[in-house]
């Protein structure tokens, strides 16, 4: 998990990964596209498949890169094991607010 997040903490990364939400591209596509060289661009690829967020199939003499999910729904399953520590803490907010107001409808009477 700790490789997928750095990787798409690089603000280029997270771009090619954008672009690749609507489909598969090659190296010259995604460098057209986003207006970056083309070894930037295969060198920000390297990352994005060592850590398993995209993957190559080769088609003649190109390469087309495409996500993989599966690295999504890890990130998804982590974040949601966030959901009831978040889930509590607003109760708990909520209950202190609603203290609040009570408290203050009884002063104004």
């Amino acid at each position: 998990m700790d490789k997928i997040l750095r990787a798409l903490a690089e603000p280029s990364r997270k771009q090619i990964i954008e672009l690749l939400r609507s489909g598969p591209l090659s190296v010259g596509e995604i460098s057209e596209r986003l207006n970056m060289r083309q070894p930037q661009v295969s060198k920000h690829l390297k990352v994005l498949n060592d850590c398993g967020i995209v993957e190559i199939k080769p088609i003649a003499n190109r390469r087309i890169y495409q996500l993989r999910s599966e690295p999504f729904r890890e990130m998804a399953a982590w974040a949601q094991s966030f959901s009831k520590l978040w889930e509590a803490r607003f109760d708990r907010m909520e209950a202190h607010l609603e203290t609040i107001q009570a408290n203050a409808r009884l002063e104004d009477e």
